[in-house]
Parts: structure tokens; C-alpha cells; sequence
């Protein structure tokens, strides 16, 4: 057995299980002179435990309609909806370290909706389970296995942008936080004990970096859906003009635009207009029944729109980046051998290979040839702590070129 897993056998053994009361006990705060005393104990505060709740799954303009914290075990849920002034608060707690589990979404909905940005050293619960090679990177697994705490899945789908909100659900959010302290001090532990301390320190400060940009625009590929490889241009062309009108309507309405339309049916109505007459809806796959009047009116205006599109205006298949220069091109064998090398790696850490290095960065070091540790993260890009465990494998596949 790995000297990794007894290591990790011994601390889930070690634990003592956290009893949670039956009901677990936070304060909510949804007026300005509920919010400075909780300042003040922030400003007091070490390390915050945060999350966040969002409205995805029922608006299209996504916002963030709960913050929860814990500070020193004791849980608050603040109300962002409530038309507190937030400013002071947010600027207390971009100036502290943080616990979170999956970061990254919660920081992009925190600076779209408040412009936050974190000041200090985020600790990400789910990203140390990645490095330690956990398979189950839940905040539910990873608390049933450190704290064997069986957390409630009831509030997952919840609306949380609807007031007033149930007690249930706020126990729910509460839960959230309750446990990220001890957690993370379960695997602060291990990764101590691993020396991958370093590593998570990067991968977190990486992701942080990485919440703070916004993707760039691609009309070009933003319509291609899972399941189009296949289609023909014409059914491509439907796709695209279908997709915009879905768009074109969850705008409208502010819902999630998977309850305008799903993504399956989408490709069904391309594939069955390239054959049918769409001003006429004879046979069309079913239709969700909120697809009436304006909205259906709508659909077959897109739907005739894409069958006028001249064929030389066709969609393609998605446009791969391709290097010019024939000396740049990946060779084909060094890339295979990098990958081998790069999986027995792997499997020594007890880390999934594309933990250590995605595969197009592999590509991008076989194409580039870099010599040191910086040129190998400007190649990959990598991360400090991967150049240097693929370095060695790199300079033996780069020998042979």
C-alpha cells in the first residue's frame, strides 16, 4: 500500500465525528444594524468560512440571493436582497483569508453581482480534494469521509431569489458553511503530510486569477451544442438560428434557457425542418406548452430564416487552431511518449494525469521545447508545481526529437 494512502487511512481514523444538533442554530440578517455587529466580529476574525447561493437555475440574469458564514463556528446568512447597504461588509471580507468549496463559481457570481475581489489567500476544500486524488470531490462526500457527517441534499434546487424563505432551506444554507473550517483543517493536514502544501497554495491562487477574468466572446461556437458534430450545414444553420431565438426568449422572460428549450430538442426540430416546410409546424417534435402565440410566432420566423441562408453562408464544422509553421506541429509519437510518461507520474501521486498536465499542454511543451522551468509554464501553461514533476520526463522525450 502507498505510504499516501496509510497516511490517509490514519487521519480519516483519527477523526472524531462532529454530532450535528437537530437543528443547527444562525443568525440572519437582513438589516443594516444586524450587519455592523457582524462586521465588527469579522474584522475580529481570522479565517471565514463562505459560501454563496445563486439563482441559475430560475433567472436568466443570475445574482447572488444568499452569502453564507461561519466565523469561529458560529453561522450567519446575510440577505443581499434585502437592500442592505453591503459595502463595508464586502470590503472586510475581500481583506480576509477564505475557506470555500469550489471557489470559482461563487468568486465569478461575487464579482458580477458586487465587484469582489478577493485581497487574501483563498482555501479551496474541493481543489485540495483534487490534488490528494480524492474521486469524490463533493462537499458532501468530503464531509462524510473526514467528519462522517451526513449533510442534507434538500435545498439544491431551491429558488432562492423567492421571499420569504423556509426554514429548511436556511438550515440548508447554513449547512453549507457549518463544516468548511474543520474540513479544510482535515486536509491542510494531509497535504502537510503529502508536501503538496505548495501546490494547492498555487492552484488556488490560479484559480482566483482565473475567476477574475471573463471569458471572451465566440459567436462563432457559442450556439454549438453537445450533439451537432454530426449535422449536416443545413441542420447546423437550423441549430444556430433555433439557439438564438431560445436566447432571444429566456432574456425576455429572465428564465435559465433550458426551460425555454432543451438542447436535445433543439438538434430534434433542426433535424426534422431540414426535410419539412417550417412555416408549417406538421409533425415538428413536441413542443414545451409555454411555446404559444408570440414565442411560437418567433420560432418560425428563426426556423425560416435559416432555410433562406445561401449555402456558401452555411456553418462549418467548428474551426480548430491549427499551427502554420511545420516545424511547430506536434510530433505525434513524442506527444504519446510525454502522456506515458506523464500517467506513470500520475499514478505515483495517486492523481488523475490530467491533474498533473492536461493533454494540450502537453502538446503545447512537445511544440515548444522548453528548456526550464519558466519556459515550461509560459508552454504549457503549467503551474510551478507541475513543471517541475514533468520537467524530467520532458527533457528525456525532448532528447529524442
Amino acid at each position: 500500500m502507498h505510504l499516501r494512502l496509510r497516511q490517509r487511512d490514519f487521519f480519516i481514523r483519527s477523526i472524531r465525528a462532529l454530532e450535528p444538533p437537530r437543528h443547527i442554530l444562525y443568525t440572519c440578517i437582513q438589516k443594516d444594524d444586524e450587519l455592523s455587529p457582524l462586521i465588527a466580529r469579522m474584522k475580529q476574525a481570522g479565517r471565514l468560512a463562505l459560501d454563496t447561493e445563486g439563482d441559475s437555475l430560475h433567472h436568466y440574469f443570475q445574482k447572488i440571493c444568499l452569502i453564507q458564514l461561519t466565523i469561529d463556528g458560529r453561522n450567519y446568512i446575510i440577505d443581499p436582497l434585502s437592500g442592505m447597504d453591503l459595502s463595508e461588509f464586502l470590503d472586510v471580507l475581500a481583506s480576509k483569508p477564505l475557506v470555500l468549496h469550489g471557489a470559482e463559481y461563487d468568486l465569478r457570481m461575487m464579482r458580477a453581482s458586487f465587484g469582489f475581489i478577493p485581497r487574501n489567500e483563498i482555501f479551496d476544500t474541493m481543489l485540495a480534494g483534487v490534488i490528494l486524488g480524492y474521486d469524490q470531490l463533493g462537499l458532501v462526500a468530503l464531509v462524510k469521509r473526514f467528519l462522517n457527517v451526513e449533510l442534507s441534499k434538500k435545498g439544491q434546487k431551491s429558488d432562492w431569489s423567492r421571499r420569504p424563505l423556509s426554514d429548511e432551506q436556511l438550515e440548508y444554507a447554513a449547512e453549507d458553511t457549518r463544516y468548511l473550517a474543520p474540513l479544510a483543517n482535515c486536509l491542510a493536514r494531509e497535504l502537510h503530510h503529502l508536501a503538496r502544501t505548495d501546490w494547492h497554495k498555487e492552484i488556488c491562487a490560479n484559480m482566483v486569477r482565473l475567476s477574475m477574468i471573463d471569458a471572451p466572446e465566440d459567436r462563432e461556437n457559442e450556439w454549438r451544442i453537445p450533439g451537432t458534430s454530426t449535422l449536416l450545414p443545413r441542420q447546423m444553420a437550423y441549430v444556430r438560428q433555433i439557439w438564438y431565438w431560445r436566447e432571444d426568449e429566456a432574456r425576455h422572460a429572465d428564465l435559465p434557457s433550458f426551460k425555454i428549450l432543451d438542447s436535445r430538442r433543439i438538434i430534434d426540430i433542426a433535424v426534422w425542418a431540414t426535410s419539412h416546410n417550417p412555416h408549417s409546424f406538421t409533425g415538428m417534435p413536441s413542443l414545451p406548452r409555454n411555446c404559444i402565440g408570440r414565442r411560437l410566432n418567433a420560432l418560425r420566423k428563426a426556423l425560416i430564416k435559416a432555410r433562406n441562408i445561401p449555402k456558401p453562408y452555411l456553418p462549418g464544422p467548428r474551426k480548430q487552431h491549427r499551427q502554420e509553421n511545420k516545424t511547430n506541429r506536434v510530433s505525434k509519437p513524442a506527444l504519446a511518449s510525454l502522456r506515458e510518461e506523464c500517467a506513470h507520474i500520475a499514478v505515483r501521486l495517486g492523481i488523475a494525469p490530467s491533474v498533473l498536465a492536461p493533454r494540450a499542454a502537453l502538446a503545447g511543451l512537445i511544440r515548444s521545447k522548453p528548456r526550464n522551468i519558466a519556459e515550461i509554464m509560459a508552454a504549457g501553461p503549467l503551474m510551478r508545481w507541475q513543471a517541475i514533476l514533468v520537467k524530467p520526463a520532458l527533457d528525456r522525450v525532448i532528447e529524442h526529437l
